[in-house]
Protein backbone atom coordinates (compact mmCIF):
# COMPACT_ATOMS: atom_id res chain seq x y z
CA UNK A 1 0.00 0.00 0.00
CA UNK A 2 1.60 3.34 -1.03
CA UNK A 3 2.02 5.92 1.68
CA UNK A 4 0.91 9.49 1.31
CA UNK A 5 3.61 12.08 1.83
CA UNK A 6 2.23 15.61 1.97
CA UNK A 7 4.21 18.23 0.13
CA UNK A 8 5.06 21.18 2.33
CA UNK A 9 3.33 24.37 1.31
CA UNK A 10 5.62 27.21 0.37
CA UNK A 11 5.79 30.02 2.90
CA UNK A 12 3.45 32.82 1.87
CA UNK A 13 5.09 36.02 0.71
CA UNK A 14 4.37 39.23 2.55
CA UNK A 15 0.93 40.56 1.66
CA UNK A 16 -0.30 44.13 1.85
CA UNK A 17 -3.00 43.64 4.49
CA UNK A 18 -3.89 47.33 4.50
CA UNK A 19 -4.67 47.22 0.79
CA UNK A 20 -6.16 43.69 0.63
CA UNK A 21 -7.22 42.59 4.13
CA UNK A 22 -9.04 39.47 2.89
CA UNK A 23 -8.42 37.09 0.01
CA UNK A 24 -9.51 33.48 -0.36
CA UNK A 25 -10.02 30.62 -2.78
CA UNK A 26 -13.56 29.58 -1.93
CA UNK A 27 -16.72 28.25 -3.56
CA UNK A 28 -15.25 28.15 -7.06
CA UNK A 29 -14.00 31.71 -6.92
CA UNK A 30 -10.97 33.77 -6.06
CA UNK A 31 -12.54 36.49 -3.95
CA UNK A 32 -11.45 39.23 -1.63
CA UNK A 33 -11.94 42.61 -0.04
CA UNK A 34 -9.80 45.49 -1.29
CA UNK A 35 -9.48 48.88 0.41
CA UNK A 36 -10.40 51.95 -1.58
CA UNK A 37 -7.55 54.22 -2.61
CA UNK A 38 -9.72 57.31 -2.26
CA UNK A 39 -11.83 56.73 0.86
CA UNK A 40 -10.94 55.08 4.16
CA UNK A 41 -14.65 54.28 4.66
CA UNK A 42 -15.06 52.30 1.42
CA UNK A 43 -13.98 48.80 0.46
CA UNK A 44 -14.46 46.82 -2.72
CA UNK A 45 -15.47 43.20 -3.05
CA UNK A 46 -13.66 41.66 -6.01
CA UNK A 47 -13.96 38.17 -7.44
CA UNK A 48 -13.02 35.94 -10.34
CA UNK A 49 -14.97 32.75 -11.09
CA UNK A 50 -12.93 29.59 -11.61
CA UNK A 51 -13.30 27.97 -15.01
CA UNK A 52 -15.07 30.84 -16.77
CA UNK A 53 -12.84 33.71 -15.66
CA UNK A 54 -15.91 35.88 -15.20
CA UNK A 55 -15.19 38.75 -12.83
CA UNK A 56 -16.87 41.52 -10.89
CA UNK A 57 -15.99 44.29 -8.48
CA UNK A 58 -18.32 46.47 -6.43
CA UNK A 59 -18.40 48.37 -3.18
CA UNK A 60 -19.65 46.67 -0.06
CA UNK A 61 -22.95 48.46 -0.83
CA UNK A 62 -23.22 46.74 -4.27
CA UNK A 63 -22.28 49.83 -6.30
CA UNK A 64 -20.22 48.74 -9.32
CA UNK A 65 -16.58 49.78 -9.39
CA UNK A 66 -16.09 52.79 -11.66
CA UNK A 67 -12.93 51.29 -13.17
CA UNK A 68 -14.53 47.97 -14.04
CA UNK A 69 -14.13 47.58 -17.78
CA UNK A 70 -15.01 44.71 -20.03
CA UNK A 71 -11.47 43.54 -20.70
CA UNK A 72 -10.29 41.92 -17.50
CA UNK A 73 -11.33 44.01 -14.59
CA UNK A 74 -10.05 46.92 -12.57
CA UNK A 75 -7.17 47.78 -10.30
CA UNK A 76 -8.99 46.23 -7.30
CA UNK A 77 -9.15 42.85 -9.04
CA UNK A 78 -5.47 43.20 -9.96
CA UNK A 79 -4.55 43.93 -6.32
CA UNK A 80 -6.62 40.97 -5.13
CA UNK A 81 -4.94 38.59 -7.59
CA UNK A 82 -1.44 39.83 -6.70
CA UNK A 83 -2.16 39.27 -3.02
CA UNK A 84 -3.63 35.82 -3.74
CA UNK A 85 -0.45 34.91 -5.62
CA UNK A 86 1.60 36.11 -2.62
CA UNK A 87 -0.59 34.15 -0.19
CA UNK A 88 -1.13 30.88 -2.07
CA UNK A 89 1.52 30.86 -4.80
CA UNK A 90 1.02 31.38 -8.53
CA UNK A 91 0.71 27.67 -9.29
CA UNK A 92 -2.09 27.07 -6.78
CA UNK A 93 -4.06 30.15 -7.86
CA UNK A 94 -3.72 29.24 -11.55
CA UNK A 95 -4.74 25.62 -10.89
CA UNK A 96 -7.76 26.71 -8.82
CA UNK A 97 -8.95 29.12 -11.51
CA UNK A 98 -8.33 26.63 -14.31
CA UNK A 99 -5.44 28.39 -16.02
CA UNK A 100 -3.14 25.81 -17.68
CA UNK A 101 0.10 27.75 -17.09
CA UNK A 102 0.90 29.51 -13.81
CA UNK A 103 1.20 33.26 -14.26
CA UNK A 104 3.38 35.36 -11.99
CA UNK A 105 1.44 38.60 -12.46
CA UNK A 106 -2.19 39.48 -11.90
CA UNK A 107 -2.76 40.77 -15.41
CA UNK A 108 -1.07 37.74 -16.99
CA UNK A 109 -3.41 35.48 -15.04
CA UNK A 110 -6.51 37.59 -15.74
CA UNK A 111 -5.63 37.75 -19.45
CA UNK A 112 -5.28 33.96 -19.60
CA UNK A 113 -8.82 33.50 -18.27
CA UNK A 114 -10.65 35.58 -20.86
CA UNK A 115 -13.76 36.04 -18.74
CA UNK A 116 -16.41 38.73 -18.92
CA UNK A 117 -17.87 41.19 -16.45
CA UNK A 118 -20.72 39.36 -14.68
CA UNK A 119 -22.66 41.02 -11.87
CA UNK A 120 -22.49 39.21 -8.53
CA UNK A 121 -23.89 40.44 -5.20
CA UNK A 122 -21.09 41.42 -2.82
CA UNK A 123 -22.95 40.50 0.36
CA UNK A 124 -21.81 36.89 0.68
CA UNK A 125 -18.10 37.68 0.30
CA UNK A 126 -18.32 40.75 2.54
CA UNK A 127 -20.18 38.76 5.23
CA UNK A 128 -17.38 36.12 5.21
CA UNK A 129 -14.82 38.91 5.66
CA UNK A 130 -16.75 40.40 8.59
CA UNK A 131 -17.03 36.96 10.17
CA UNK A 132 -13.24 36.54 10.04
CA UNK A 133 -12.79 40.01 11.56
CA UNK A 134 -14.79 38.81 14.55
CA UNK A 135 -11.84 36.54 15.46
CA UNK A 136 -9.44 39.48 15.56
CA UNK A 137 -11.59 41.14 18.21
CA UNK A 138 -11.65 38.14 20.57
CA UNK A 139 -9.63 38.61 23.77
CA UNK A 140 -6.28 36.84 23.88
CA UNK A 141 -6.40 33.45 25.54
CA UNK A 142 -4.29 30.33 25.88
CA UNK A 143 -7.43 28.18 25.96
CA UNK A 144 -8.42 26.32 22.78
CA UNK A 145 -11.13 27.94 20.66
CA UNK A 146 -13.22 25.31 18.84
CA UNK A 147 -14.23 27.79 16.13
CA UNK A 148 -10.52 28.27 15.28
CA UNK A 149 -9.73 24.56 14.88
CA UNK A 150 -9.35 25.06 11.09
CA UNK A 151 -6.46 27.48 11.72
CA UNK A 152 -3.38 25.33 12.15
CA UNK A 153 0.07 26.85 12.61
CA UNK A 154 3.60 25.52 12.33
Amino acid sequence: MPSFVPHPRPQPEKRNLQKVPFVELFDGRLQGVVSSGSSADRVYVSLIEAGTGNFYCSTNNNRPCGGLGGGGGCKHIGEMVNNAIAQYGAERVARYLGVPEPQTSAYGLIGSLGGAKTKVEAGEVFARFLDYLRYVELPASTEPRPEMAWFVTG
